[in-house]
């Protein structure tokens, strides 16, 4: 690409001034009409978020994304950027991004006045057309506009009165460019004031100079609704002058979820070599993230974001690669008991109500799993409630008998993988009758069809569970509940 070098060259070249607005519209147009890819990197909003998007983009709105955590706000914002042209032309020097044809600032102004056509430009790539800014408290109006500087107007030999002496904040510098506030009701009420007349007339005002910039910028918001109660509010007048408020939301199904943690979760190479992750378990990590966006013990208007599935998946590889490393395996598959190991993923990515914190952020977590294993156990084999109430054949039954007899089975959590296998190996002629109903888990790996059987018995209360520190235990459930009484009766006496 052969670009000028000088204003003269550029008036030759034939090019036309645009602004932000217009730039995006056009190239999203013409990404519409060559059905290119439109935010692929963005999972689940394809019917939703996507078209909103592109019909503010089109209408040139100033836009505010509102959802709940993790929900891609940023994300999106950012990738507008591919929206821009790659590269524009501005007066070489100039603060502002000033546009050769159009100059904006009085510096600008000046060396164009002075160089005319011989006046020298530079080409600015779209990723430095984008500006960040995280709201919070601390955030004043000179930092987002500007203020006077004292220091240039005593070492240009300056009056207080000469606009030159202004220091511009992030806004102005972010001319013909894309400018995104985060959590904008983190910000102060008289700070988003100052933001009303750039979104509406596009100029500013800094301490009493007579200043109106046209700035050319795109606006972009992100906004969690629960912030609005919590720590601030957008005052009204300032929503009112955004033009496009598009809601997002969590993915709508676990076949979206999966490819977004797919997406997402970083895993190292050498986990990734030495380690199966069975495509059940992905699954129970995605449904730990629904169940907990309906649980009752979780504040649902804080969300629950989807780092905790990204977070849990890298914590189940990892909790998988320590058990082989203790154990000096080469490799290893991961269980269904290393679910247990990503309680930590979910206690930082959750907050709970007043009844979960009586439960313990603990106690939650394994409720969460359980329940997944539960939601998910149906997708593969028949419920066993209502097996046991039918006059059908209950493959279930050799199982629980064998477990009323008062047989347990034990899984410690770092425990070899021989002997894994070898506990699971004892009871899994009971498993005859289940074979037929998922015969690619069976054949794929039996120890783990065997132990997500026992797990979903458990959840559904034909057989009881104790999963502690170290290991899991399953047994019958009339043992169970004499165990969790004797239990109780210490703590009492302990108390005592």
């Amino acid at each position: 690409m052969n670009k000028a070098k000088t204003v003269g060259e550029l008036i030759a070249s034939g090019y036309k001034s645009r602004g932000i607005k217009e730039e995006l519209r056009d190239n999203l147009i013409a990404k519409l009409k060559s059905r290119s890819p439109f935010f692929d990197e963005i999972q689940g909003y394809d019917d939703t978020v996507i078209p909103q998007l592109q019909t503010a983009i089109l209408s040139g709105h100033n836009i505010i994304f509102l959802g709940l955590r993790g929900q891609a706000k940023t994300r999106m914002a950012r990738l507008l950027t591919n929206l821009l042209d790659e590269y524009i032309p501005v007066i070489a020097g100039s603060e502002l991004n000033d546009d050769p044809l159009n100059p904006l600032s009085h510096a600008a102004k000046q060396i164009l006045l002075e160089k005319g056509n011989e006046c020298p430009i530079e080409w600015v790539a779209r990723s430095e057309r984008y500006t960040e800014k995280l709201a919070t408290p601390d955030v004043s109006v000179s930092d987002l506009i500007g203020d006077i500087d004292p220091i240039k107007a005593a070492a240009l030999k300056l009056s207080y009165a000469d606009e030159r002496i202004v220091h511009y904040g992030l806004i102005p510098r972010s001319n013909r460019g894309i400018f995104v506030i985060n959590e904008l009701p983190d910000l102060q009420p008289r700070i988003q004031v100052s933001l009303f007349n750039m979104l509406q007339e596009g100029d500013i005002q800094i301490r009493g100079f007579k200043i109106r910039l046209p700035l050319d910028i795109q606006f972009v918001f992100t906004a969690n609704p629960e912030d609005y109660t919590n720590r601030g509010s957008i005052i009204t007048p300032l929503k009112d002058r955004i033009g496009s408020q598009i809601l997002t939301h969590y993915p709508a199904n676990v076949e979206t979820a999966l490819s977004i943690t797919a997406q997402e979760s970083k895993i190292p190479v050498a986990q990734i070599k030495s380690i199966v992750v069975p495509d059940i378990l992905k699954r129970l990590i995605e449904q730990i993230a629904f169940e907990a966006r309906k649980s009752e013990f979780i504040d649902q208007k804080s969300g629950v974001s989807a780092r905790l599935t990204i977070s849990a998946l890298q914590q189940l590889y990892s909790a998988a690669e320590r058990r082989m490393i203790l154990n000096n395996e080469k490799n290893t598959v991961a269980r269904i008991s290393d679910l247990y190991s990503i309680s930590s993923a979910i206690n930082g990515k959750v907050e709970l109500v007043y009844e979960g914190e009586l439960e313990g952020i603990h106690a939650v977590a394994y409720a969460l799993i359980g329940k997944a294993i539960r939601a998910e156990f149906l997708n593969y084999f028949p419920n066993p409630e209502l097996v046991k109430k039918s006059k059908k054949e209950n493959p279930y039954a050799p199982i629980i008998a064998w477990f009323a007899e008062g047989n347990n089975v034990d899984f410690v959590f770092d425990e070899k993988t021989q002997d894994y296998e070898q506990s699971l190996a004892t009871i899994k002629h009971l498993f005859k009758g289940l074979k037929n109903e998922q015969p690619a888990l069976y054949a794929n790996s039996n120890a783990l069809f065997t132990e997500f059987v026992l797990h979903g018995l458990a959840e559904f209360s034909q057989i009881g569970k104790r999963a502690l520190d170290r290991n899991i235990s399953f047994q019958d459930m009339v043992s169970d509940i004499f165990n969790i009484r004797n239990n109780r009766d210490n703590e009492e006496l302990d108390e005592f």
